[in-house]
């Protein structure tokens, strides 16, 4: 397949004052979201806090104005230096509606330190941000997004595992496909990052063929090797996959290699997805460009936040491909994948939802996000469309270097 240059540099700005050397940005980074305009008056970041109750943490950002947006964080505690001395003030003080340029001048000031280590604490200041100013437009952020394209998200079941035996896990997705009305699932296959072993031998031709057996034709089966394989062994079980007819086969290889996936995408009829573990979107758009993955799927949190994987999206919508972000949160973080779900044009026909058993009622937020009939409602209340318990906030210690 030729390679595409679709998302040519255009002129932005100059570099500095009397400089001779235009500044350029890459057509991805253009501005995307007018929040100039759902806004007339700026709305200044008074503060951001890291909050902890015990294994639950949030990002909350609080306008001048005394609005407090607040979201549920992922795996960033490690990361507590990086968010709370070079993250974090490069957001407070300034206008909320900039938080497009924000994004950008907090990693050109930082590039030396990006990574997921650098890009999960931007992500959740950024989501933080996103729900203040939601309240403060009293509308959902799929709205602020350029609005709201549905209102219940199809999901596919994930969340399986490898300890178990492959009768096991198919029973586990028998019982939620029961349980939930869902219309796909998947599987992991090999035994990850495992250099061609599988997680006991024959586990994955057991587990893939009893699924399409007890599942049926009518549930749509994805794989997810998480890098299990080189090339070679990746087209051998790729076609046993494309065999039984599944629709999509996840990160085959080690997911900083690349020119292995491609091999396998390119041997393959069925599609190939990939890109949870990346954060440059250099390497996404060459990804894209040479068709090295047909699905892209970054992770919200990941990736940097919702305004990078917004131009993802716009990459992957520019070369006719769909997005599917990776997500394992059902809590009351699975409101970033609804409401960026919702704003998104070219999703795929099933977002990504871990079920195994009925979730545990938990009393800290509203709503619970329960499948229904293979969909998830889309919060229509303001900003990212969860409540906190005011008490159970309050017993967060605010956490400082």
């Amino acid at each position: 397949m030729r390679r595409r240059h679709f998302l040519a540099a255009v002129p932005f700005a100059m570099h500095a004052a009397g400089s001779d050397y235009p500044k350029t940005v890459p057509g991805y980074e253009q501005p995307m979201f007018s929040l100039h305009r759902q806004f007339r008056a700026p709305v200044k970041i008074a503060s951001v806090e890291y909050l902890r109750n015990g294994k639950t943490t949030f990002v909350r950002a609080i306008s001048s104005d005394g609005v407090a947006g607040v979201v549920r964080t992922k795996e960033i505690d490690d990361f507590v230096p990086i968010l709370l001395r070079r993250v974090i003030p490069a957001f407070v003080g300034k206008d909320a509606r900039e938080l497009e340029t924000l994004i950008d001048e907090v990693y050109i000031k930082h590039y030396k330190i990006a990574g997921q280590p650098f890009w999960s604490p931007v992500a959740a200041v950024e989501q933080a941000i996103w729900d203040m100013l939601g309240r403060t437009a009293k509308k959902p952020v799929a709205e602020l997004m350029g609005g709201m394209l549905r209102k219940q998200i199809p999901v596919y079941l994930s969340g399986s595992g490898r300890e178990t035996t492959a009768e096991e896990e198919v029973d586990v997705y028998v019982r939620g496909v029961a349980e939930t009305g869902t219309k796909a699932v998947k599987f992991k296959t090999g035994g990850r990052m495992s250099r061609n072993l599988d997680a006991y031998p024959g586990r994955t031709k057991t587990m893939v063929e009893l699924a399409r057996k007890r599942l049926g034709d009518s549930v749509v089966l994805y794989a997810d090797a998480n890098g299990s394989y080189d090339s070679k062994y990746g087209v051998e079980t790729g076609r046993m996959l494309q065999a039984l007819g599944f629709r999509f086969y996840e990160e085959p290889c080690p997911w900083e290699e690349v020119s292995e996936t491609k091999r396998v995408a390119d041997a393959l009829e069925m599609a190939v997805a990939g890109g949870e573990q990346e954060s440059s979107l250099w390497k996404v758009q060459d990804m894209i460009e040479r068709r090295v993955v047909d699905i892209i799927q970054p992770d919200l949190n990941y990736c940097g936040g919702m305004i990078r994987a917004a131009r993802i999206a716009r990459m992957a919508r520019a070369a006719k491909m769909t997005i599917v972000p990776h997500n394992t949160q059902t809590d009351a973080a699975a409101c970033k994948m609804l409401q960026f779900a919702a704003a998104t044009p070219n999703i795929g026909p099933h977002m990504e939802f871990p079920h195994r058993g009925k979730p545990k009622a938990e009393s800290w937020y509203t709503p619970n996000f329960a499948i229904r009939n293979g969909m998830v409602d889309v919060p229509q209340t303001p900003g990212l469309g969860v409540e906190f318990d005011a008490a159970f906030l309050a017993k967060c210690e605010r956490v400082t270097v």
